[in-house]
C-alpha cells in the first residue's frame, strides 16, 4: 500500500500512450462487468455519480436509467472521448474532478465508484466514504466495482472496497465476487 494517492499527471500519461489503455470499448472482460455492474443496481435513478467515467462506455449505458447524471474523472484526455460519446444526452453532464479533494454539491440516489478506489491512498478512500456518506439521499445506493488481482497501486481492490465499507458505517445488503472483480452494493 502507498500512503499517495495516484496523481492526474499518472493518468494523463496513460491516456497520451493509448486512448483507451485498459480497452473499455473493445474488451468481453469489461462488457461482461459492465453489465453485471447495471444488473445488480434499481431500475432508475433521479441524480446518479459516476466517479472514474474514463471515456464514457459506462456512462452511457448507465445514463440510460438516470434522469441526471454527473459523471467525472481526473484526466481530460478521456472525458472528450465521454463527452463525444454522451454528446447527445442532454441530462449527462461530464467534469473533469479529483475525488475526493473535489466533491460536487447536493444529493444523489446513485454514487458509483467502478475501478477507482485502489487508485487513492487509504487515507483518500476513507475520505471518499465520509462524502458519499454525507450527499447520499435516504434510500439512495452506493455500487462498488473493484478488480482484485495483485496490482501496484496504492490499494488493493479488496483493501479499498474494505476501507470504503467500514468508513460508511453500512453493511452491504449484495457483495459478489468473480474471478477477477467484486461488487459491493450499499443503501443509504
Amino acid at each position: 500500500m502507498s500512503d499517495n494517492s495516484l496523481s492526474p499527471a499518472y493518468f494523463d500519461a496513460l491516456y497520451a500512450k493509448d486512448a483507451d489503455p485498459w480497452r473499455f470499448a473493445s474488451s468481453d472482460y469489461e462488457r461482461a462487468k459492465y453489465q453485471a455492474t447495471l444488473d445488480v443496481l434499481p431500475s432508475r435513478f433521479s441524480r446518479a455519480f459516476e466517479i472514474g467515467c474514463s471515456i464514457g462506455v459506462l456512462t452511457r449505458r448507465l445514463a440510460e436509467r438516470c434522469d441526471s447524471l454527473l459523471a467525472v474523472d481526473v484526466a481530460e484526455v478521456p472525458l472528450a472521448q465521454a463527452q463525444m460519446r454522451c454528446a447527445e444526452l442532454d441530462h449527462v453532464a461530464i467534469r473533469r474532478m479529483q475525488v475526493p479533494q473535489e466533491w460536487p454539491p447536493g444529493r444523489f440516489d446513485l454514487i458509483l465508484f467502478s475501478e477507482v478506489l485502489y487508485y487513492l491512498s487509504p487515507a483518500d478512500v476513507a475520505r471518499a466514504a465520509r462524502c458519499t456518506r454525507g450527499s447520499l439521499r435516504q434510500g439512495g445506493t452506493v455500487l462498488l466495482v473493484h478488480y482484485i488481482l495483485p496490482t501496484d497501486y496504492p490499494c488493493t481492490g479488496d483493501v479499498a472496497s474494505g476501507i470504503f465499507i467500514a468508513e460508511m458505517g453500512r453493511v452491504p445488503i449484495l457483495q459478489r465476487r468473480e474471478a477477477e472483480y467484486r461488487l459491493d452494493l450499499l443503501r443509504a
